[in-house]
């Protein structure tokens, strides 16, 4: 029996069922990452209405610092998401912001951890310092191509989006 398809046809169905695929993995991405947003936002505030209640805010502010930079994290995965799908490709633009907040996210945290632990073996010393350049080193390169891409490409993907 002879199949009366033509290869273009099937490629085209194949295609179709491929970009269906992808479409329900982000969808599952995206509220995967909107929920988690969701939660960590709210057990967030209650930990910053306990610790302010206690009055033990300013021992435990790091923390409260990490779960913040946390959820920007998070949230700006989600519009990674968001561009994917939108896009159908992989815009690299959101993908370096998300490094730029996650880079800064650790070197606030580990600034902050440091300040407030006065008593310091060289050793933990020499660690922070050697983590900090790296990170600034990172930092610096994707600041970089961040420009880069904004002067070659023209119009950032968030303003093309509306």
């Amino acid at each position: 029996m002879k199949s009366h398809e033509s290869p273009q046809s099937s490629r085209a169905w194949v295609a179709r069922a491929f970009t269906a695929v992808e479409d329900i993995v982000y969808i599952g991405l995206g509220l995967l990452l909107g929920g988690s947003s969701l939660v960590l936002l709210v057990s967030g505030m209650i930990s910053f209405g306990q610790n302010l209640v206690a009055g033990s805010l300013t021992t435990n502010i790091v923390a409260l610092l990490d779960r913040i930079l946390l959820i920007l994290l998070v949230v700006e995965l989600l519009y990674t998401v968001q561009v994917s799908f939108r896009e159908h490709g992989l815009i690299p633009e959101p993908f370096l912001l998300v490094g730029l907040i996650a880079g800064i996210r650790r070197v606030l945290v580990l600034t902050a951890e440091f300040a407030q632990v006065h008593d310091k073996p060289d050793a933990t010393f020499q660690h922070l310092i050697v983590e900090l350049v790296v990170l600034t080193f990172l930092i610096v390169a994707l600041v970089i191509a961040l420009v880069l891409l904004r002067k070659r490409g023209g119009v950032p993907v968030a303003e093309r989006a509306t």
